[in-house]
C-alpha cells in the first residue's frame, strides 16, 4: 500500500509487558501512524521500555476515565497521542485539561469516537479540537441520514475534515417529534 494511507492499530490493552515491548519493535518497519492501547492502565510502567526500543507513536487512554492518569505519560514524553472519550473523560472541562496537558508536553489528542458514537460525544470532541494546538487527529463516524434528521446539526465529514454547523453551543438541535417515534 506504500506509505500515503496513515496505519493504526487498537491492541485494546491486550499484551502484557514484554509482549508489548516486543510487539512494537516489530511494529516499526510499518512506519504506523499510532498503535492505540498496547498495554492496560496497570501497566504503564513498560511504556519506558517501549520508548526505548522503537518511535513507533503510542497512543492511551480509550478506558482512562480521569485526566490524572495521563499525567506520569505525559510529562516522561512516554505517549505521543492522548486517546479518550469526552463524554467519558468528565466531559469537555476535563477534556480541555487533557488538551491543555498535550500541549504543555508535544502529545497530541485523538479523541474517540468509536463503539458507542453519538453526534453529541462527537461535536463536544470537535469543540475541544478546534480550541486546541494539542489537535492531532479525530476519530469520526459516519451517521445514517436518519440521525441528521432527528439531530439537526450533527457533524458533516467532506474531503476527510469535520464540519461543524457553526450554530451556538455544541451546533446540535434535536427534532423532538421524530425522536419520539
Amino acid at each position: 500500500m506504500g506509505f500515503e494511507p496513515k496505519l493504526c492499530h487498537d491492541v485494546h490493552s491486550h499484551l502484557s509487558g514484554i509482549n508489548a515491548v516486543e510487539f512494537a519493535r516489530r511494529m516499526q518497519p510499518y512506519q504506523m501512524y499510532f498503535i492505540e492501547d498496547i498495554l492496560p492502565p496497570e501497566q504503564i510502567a513498560w511504556f519506558r521500555d517501549i520508548r526505548q526500543v522503537c518511535a513507533t507513536p503510542q497512543t492511551v487512554g480509550e478506558v482512562f476515565s480521569h485526566p490524572f492518569e495521563y499525567l506520569p505519560l505525559t510529562t516522561e514524553r512516554l505517549i505521543d497521542f492522548m486517546r479518550c472519550r469526552v463524554s467519558a473523560i468528565g466531559g469537555i472541562t476535563q477534556a480541555k485539561k487533557v488538551a491543555t496537558l498535550s500541549e504543555v508536553f508535544g502529545v497530541k489528542t485523538a479523541f474517540q469516537e468509536g463503539g458507542e458514537n453519538d453526534p453529541v460525544n462527537q461535536m463536544a470532541s470537535y469543540h475541544v479540537d478546534i480550541s486546541s494546538t494539542a489537535f492531532g487527529i479525530q476519530e469520526e463516524n459516519q451517521f445514517a441520514p436518519l440521525v441528521h434528521e432527528m439531530m439537526p446539526g450533527t457533524a458533516q465529514l467532506r474531503n476527510g475534515y469535520l464540519y461543524g454547523s457553526g450554530q451556538p453551543g455544541l451546533g446540535l438541535d434535536i427534532n423532538e417529534e421524530m425522536a419520539a417515534k
